[in-house]
């Protein structure tokens, strides 16, 4: 059996963006989504299942109590078990620290797993570097930049990674790591019958003794970066003052041009 470690993430609503006093994103008590790439991650790893037919997907999510909410929509669209990473120790993690977290819980729940799928970006920090961080603590290889799968079988995944000027097609062994850019495809729906079963299913919640980390080496304590300033970059461009039809922009076009003629 496969056995495949996914990784998502609870992101704010960018419409409803707090900060706490040290310059990171308040996750308790906000409106939250499913990070976009995340949602393309799991279609992968369920398309990676189906094809397979003997294949487990853990998903892992590392936040607030809130985010159990989530992981249950995952398991009623097909996930089988789901484990939240949870601790006030954690708060104010960067993607070092978050990696690091991560890459202990999947060692502690899922030691002998295969496969780890992440989502390519996160929508609240674009750092792109979660999903290294973390094949770097389980001294994994990589593939980043993932479009999709082009075949599997139980000893090597090949894939198409996109990269500035083509596509690359790569054949990696397990155990890895790949993250997931975003796709075309409509990602799929929950059934009835998977949202029942989901409902009834337990999701266990790891806190910092569990995963056996230190408070000195995780959360805002074990960041080697932090946010020092943290703003919302206003615009004061003119054009945000007006509000004009396609024949009225030509006609103040042409105005200016004229007036440099």
């Amino acid at each position: 059996m496969l056995k495949i470690a996914l990784c998502v993430k609870q992101v704010p609503d960018t419409s409803d963006i707090k900060w706490t006093e040290n310059n990171t994103i308040q996750r308790e008590g906000v409106e939250s989504i499913i990070n976009p790439y995340d949602v393309y991650a799991t279609e992968f790893a369920l398309k990676l299942k189906a094809e397979l037919k003997d294949a487990e997907i853990t998903v892992f999510s590392m936040g607030p109590n809130q985010a159990e909410s989530m992981l249950r929509k995952l398991l009623a669209l097909g996930c089988d078990n789901a484990v939240l990473i949870s601790d006030r120790k954690f708060a104010g993690a960067d993607t070092y620290s978050t990696g690091k977290t991560i890459a202990a819980a999947i060692k502690n729940v899922l030691p002998d797993f295969d496969l780890v799928v992440c989502g390519q970006f996160a929508v609240d920090g674009d750092t792109a570097q979660t999903g290294p961080c973390i094949a770097s603590f389980l001294n994994i290889p990589q593939v980043t930049f993932v479009q999709k799968f082009i075949d599997a079988n139980e000893k090597f995944l090949t894939l198409n990674r996109e990269l500035e000027d083509g596509v690359e097609t790569v054949r990696v062994s397990y155990p890895s790591l790949v993250c997931i850019l975003q796709d075309t495809f409509e990602p799929r729906r929950a059934t009835i019958n998977g949202i029942i079963a989901a409902d009834k299913k337990e999701i266990r919640v790891c806190t910092m003794e569990d995963i056996g980390l230190e408070p000195e080496k995780c959360g805002l304590k074990g960041s080697p970066t932090y946010v020092s300033k943290a703003f919302r970059k206003i615009s004061k461009h003119n054009a945000q003052k007006f509000k004009l039809s396609v024949d009225e922009s030509v006609n103040l076009l042409r105005e200016k041009i004229n007036s440099v003629l």
